[in-house]
């Protein structure tokens, strides 16, 4: 079992990126679970694996609250967050991620979890995959890219 964080909650794109890249496995080997709401399931549009877990928000009324501030999966994954144990809640769209931290809750992006894996040493390099997420349609910055890449030592 990995050590340090277990338990995760992801939003769509996530799942979207990691999909174009063919990285989708690296959230099971990075982490216990992997939970998401039937809102970003259904946003996702694929059959998402087998070992992420899709679990209803049971405050809907919270969750409604939310989606006047972020989109519907958005405001399911932080309405989720409100309800259950988790270590973090990937957002990468930068109004939801203020949103969410502005909640007091822990949030990364999905560039993040590159991290997480090259430090753990399930991937050597972030920048072939920072190379292949410039060639999607996944807006992030080229100078958070290569700050990324500095701290890291690439």
């Amino acid at each position: 079992m990995p050590k340090g964080y277990k338990i995760i909650i992801t939003d769509t794109s996530c799942f979207s990126l990691l999909r174009k890249l063919d990285a989708l496995e690296l959230l099971r080997k990075l982490f216990s679970q992997v939970i998401t709401t039937p809102e970003i399931a259904i946003e996702f549009g694929d059959p998402l694996p087998d070992w992420v877990i899709v679990k209803t928000v049971t405050n809907t009324s919270l969750q409604e609250e939310f989606s006047r501030e972020v989109d519907k999966g958005e405001a399911s994954a932080i309405a989720l967050a409100a309800e259950i144990t988790y270590d973090f809640i990937i957002l990468d769209d930068a109004d939801a991620r203020k949103f969410a931290e502005n909640l007091g809750m822990s949030v990364k992006g999905t560039i993040g979890l590159f991290v997480i894996a090259k430090n753990r040493g399930f991937i050597p390099l972030l920048k072939p995959y920072f190379d292949q997420i410039q060639q999607t349609n996944f807006r992030i910055s080229s100078a958070i890219l290569e700050r990324v890449l500095r701290d890291a030592g690439e």
